[in-house]
C-alpha cells in the first residue's frame, strides 16, 4: 500500500500535458505598438512616417478582419500556431537542413575527466552512449523530472521527440516521424544506428529485457570500427540527408524503386533511438578555445551524419564528443538537458565505468547494405561536393571570457542575458557603424505545446546606449543611465514575449490566414521597413541563450550578411560561438567575439564608475 502511494504521489514526466493553458493570441493593437517601436531604429523620419501609416491602415482595414479569422482559428486549437510554425519554420524550408537549419554542440567533458586523448574514442563511447540510453529509459518510464518555473510546470512535449525521431524529405514539403513511445504507450524502437566511414551498422540496446552495458556497447562498437578500418569505405547514402530538400526527396524515391528494401533499411535508420557517428578526424579543444570543435561538429564528414535525425551523438578519433540535431521537431533547450545529465553522470564517476566487466553473448551490428547505382552513387557525389562548398565558407569563432559571468553582473544587478545582448548590440555598432537586428528566442512552454517567440534585442533604448557609447561628448553618468534603460526594456520585452505577448508569431499567424483564404499578401508584409527591421526572418543578429550549464551549441546565420550568435552563462565566464559566412566582405565572427568581450569589460567599467 505505501509503494502505490509513493507511486501515485510521484510526478511523472508528461503528467501536466493536458492542463496547460492554451497558447493565447495577443491583441493586435498591442502587437501593431510594439512592431511599429521595433522598426524606429532603422529607420529615418520620413520611412517611419509611412510605415506608421501602413500599420493605422491594416489595423482599421484588413488586419482587423485577419485577427478575427486568427481567433476563430484559435478557438478550436490548443495550439493555434504550431502545425504553421513546423511547416513555415522547417518542413516547407528547400534549401538543405544540415547545415543550415540543424544546430549542433560540443560535449562538456573534456574540460574535467576526458581531455582530448587518442586512443580512447571507442570506450569512452560505450560509457556516452550508455549514460544516453539511461536517460531514453527515463523518459519511457516518464520518470524525468517536470520543468518548471517556481511552481508552474512547463510543457513537456518536445521531450518526446528527442529519440527515434526522424524528419522525411518531401517534394514540397517534409514531414516528421515519431516512432517514440512511453512504457504505458507500448512498444517503442529500441536500436541505434552506427554510421562509420560511409557504412550503416544496427544493433538492439536491449538484451533478454535488460540494457546493454558499457562493457557490452564497447565489444558493438569495436566491431564496426575494425570492420571500417579494415575494409573498403561505405557508399555513404548518409551524405544525400545534406541535399537541398526536393533533390533528396528525389532521390530518395529513386532509392526505394530500385529495391524495396531499402525502404526497410531507411526505415531502421528513422526509427532508431539515435544516430551515434564515427568520425576519424581530432578536433583541437581547450576550455577556452571551442571554435575547432564547434566547426567540426556542424560542418563535419556528411556521411557519419544523418542530417534529418533528431539526434545524432558524434564521437571523434581524440575521444571528444557533440552532437548534431534536426531542428524541426524540438528546441536546443531539449539537447542542453540530456547534455547536461550525461555531463553530470560522467563527472560524477570520474568519466569511468564501474560497474560489472561482464558481457553477454549478444548478437553482432547487423549492416544496412542498401542496393544502389550508378546514379546513386553520382548523387551522393553531388550532395558530399555541394555540402562541402558551403561548409567551406563558414566561419565560426567560439571562445571563453574568463574575466569574469554571472555572479559579477548579479553583483550590479544586472541581468546576465541582457548583458550579453546588450553587449553583443554595442560591439555590431561598433564594427559595421549601424545598429544590427536581432533575433533572441525566448521561450513559452508555460503553454500547450508551447516553442518559441522572437525577441527584438535591437531597441530604441539599445542603440541610444550604443550611440552614447561612441559620442565622446556624452557623461559617464548619462551613459549608465542609458545602459540602464536599455536593460529595463530588454527584460521586459523577455517577460512578454515568454508570457505569449510577443507579436512576431502574431504577425506571422496574421500573414498565413491571408495566405490561406487566398487574398493578397498585406501591405504591412510588403513595406520596406518589415525586413529591414528583421520581419520574414531577415535578422543580421539570430542569437540564443544557451543556458547556465557546461553546454554550448551553434547555428549558421540566418542571412548571409549576418551572425549565428549562441552563449551560455556561468559564474564564472561567458561562453560565445559566434558563426559567420566567409563569403560576405563585411562580416568578421572573430571581430565580433573580440568586440562584445570589449563591451563586456566597458559595461562593467561603467558600474564601476559612477555611484547611483
Amino acid at each position: 500500500m505505501e509503494n502505490q502511494l509513493a507511486k501515485s504521489t510521484e510526478e511523472r514526466t508528461f503528467q501536466y500535458q493536458d492542463s496547460l493553458p492554451s497558447l493565447p493570441v495577443p491583441s493586435l493593437e498591442e502587437s501593431l505598438k510594439k512592431y511599429l517601436e521595433s522598426v524606429k531604429p532603422f529607420a529615418n523620419q520620413e520611412e517611419y512616417k509611412k510605415t506608421e501609416e501602413v500599420v493605422q491602415k491594416f489595423q482599421s482595414g484588413i488586419g482587423e478582419k485577419l485577427h478575427q479569422k486568427l481567433l476563430e482559428r484559435a478557438k478550436g486549437k490548443r495550439n493555434w500556431l504550431e502545425e504553421w510554425w513546423l511547416n513555415v519554420a522547417y518542413l516547407d524550408v528547400r534549401i538543405p537542413s544540415q547545415l543550415n537549419v540543424n544546430f549542433a554542440g560540443p560535449a562538456a567533458h573534456f574540460e574535467h575527466y576526458w581531455p582530448p586523448k587518442e586512443g580512447t574514442q571507442l570506450e569512452r563511447g560505450s560509457i556516452i552512449l550508455w549514460h544516453n540510453l539511461n536517460y531514453w529509459q527515463l523518459l519511457r518510464k516518464e520518470k524525468l523530472p517536470v520543468h518548471k518555473v517556481g511552481n508552474t510546470p512547463l510543457d513537456m512535449n518536445q521531450f518526446r521527440m528527442l529519440f527515434s525521431t526522424c524528419k522525411v524529405p518531401g517534394i514540397t514539403r517534409d514531414s516528421i516521424m515519431n516512432y517514440f513511445r512511453t512504457e504505458s504507450e507500448g512498444r517503442s524502437p529500441n536500436h541505434i544506428v552506427v554510421l562509420c566511414r560511409g557504412r550503416a551498422f544496427v544493433f538492439d540496446v536491449i538484451h533478454e529485457g535488460c540494457l546493454v552495458t558499457p562493457p557490452e556497447l564497447l565489444r558493438q562498437l569495436t566491431y564496426i570500427h575494425k570492420k571500417c578500418h579494415s575494409e573498403p569505405d561505405g557508399p555513404g547514402i548518409a551524405a544525400l540527408t545534406s541535399e537541398e530538400r526536393t533533390r533528396w526527396a528525389k532521390a530518395r524515391e529513386y532509392l526505394i524503386g530500385l529495391d524495396p528494401e531499402n525502404l526497410a533499411l531507411l526505415e531502421k535508420i528513422q526509427s532508431s533511438l539515435l544516430v551515434y557517428s564515427m568520425e576519424d578526424s581530432s578536433p583541437h579543444v581547450t576550455p577556452e578555445d571551442y571554435s575547432e570543435i564547434i566547426a567540426a561538429i556542424l560542418i563535419g564528414d556528411p556521411t557519419v551524419r544523418w542530417g534529418d535525425k533528431s539526434y545524432n551523438l558524434i564521437s571523434f578519433s581524440n575521444g571528444v564528443f557533440g552532437c548534431n540535431c534536426d531542428h524541426a521537431p524540438f528546441d536546443a533547450m531539449i539537447m542542453v538537458n540530456i547534455s547536461y545529465y550525461v555531463d553530470e553522470k560522467i563527472f560524477q564517476n570520474e568519466g569511468r565505468w564501474k560497474g560489472s566487466e561482464k558481457v553477454r553473448d549478444i548478437p553482432l551490428p547487423e549492416e544496412l547494405i542498401f542496393t544502389v547505382d550508378e546514379k546513386i552513387l553520382n548523387d551522393i557525389n553531388q550532395a558530399k561536393a555541394q555540402y562541402l562548398r558551403e561548409a567551406s565558407d563558414l566561419q565560426i569563432a567560439a571562445y571563453a571570457f574568463t574575466s569574469f559571468g554571472k555572479k559579477l553582473t548579479k553583483n550590479k544587478m544586472l541581468h546576465p542575458d541582457t548583458f550579453i545582448q546588450l553587449a553583443l548590440q554595442l560591439a555590431y555598432y561598433r564594427l559595421h557603424g549601424h545598429p544590427g537586428c536581432c533575433y533572441e528566442t525566448a521561450m513559452t512552454r508555460y503553454f500547450y505545446h508551447g516553442r518559441t517567440e522572437t525577441v527584438r534585442s535591437c531597441t530604441v533604448e539599445a542603440v541610444r546606449w550604443c550611440q552614447s557609447m561612441q559620442d565622446p561628448s556624452v557623461s559617464l553618468h548619462e551613459r549608465q543611465q542609458k545602459m540602464l534603460q536599455a536593460f529595463a526594456k530588454h527584460n521586459k520585452m523577455m517577460k512578454d514575449c515568454s508570457a505569449g505577448k510577443g507579436f512576431d508569431r502574431h504577425l506571422l499567424g496574421l500573414l498565413l490566414i491571408a495566405k490561406e483564404e487566398g487574398l493578397p499578401v498585406p501591405e504591412l508584409f510588403t513595406d520596406p521597413l518589415f525586413s529591414k527591421s528583421g520581419g520574414g526572418g531577415n535578422f543580421v543578429l539570430s542569437t540564443s541563450l544557451v543556458g547556465y550549464l557546461r553546454v554550448q551549441g551553434v547555428v549558421v546565420p540566418m542571412v548571409h550578411n549576418g551572425y549565428g550568435f549562441f552563449y551560455h552563462i556561468r559564474d564564472d565566464r561567458f561562453v560565445v560561438a559566434c558563426s559567420a559566412w566567409k563569403s560576405c566582405p563585411e562580416t568578421d565572427a572573430e571581430r565580433l567575439v573580440q568586440l562584445t568581450f570589449c563591451a563586456f569589460h566597458d559595461m562593467i567599467q561603467l558600474m564601476n564608475s559612477t555611484h547611483l
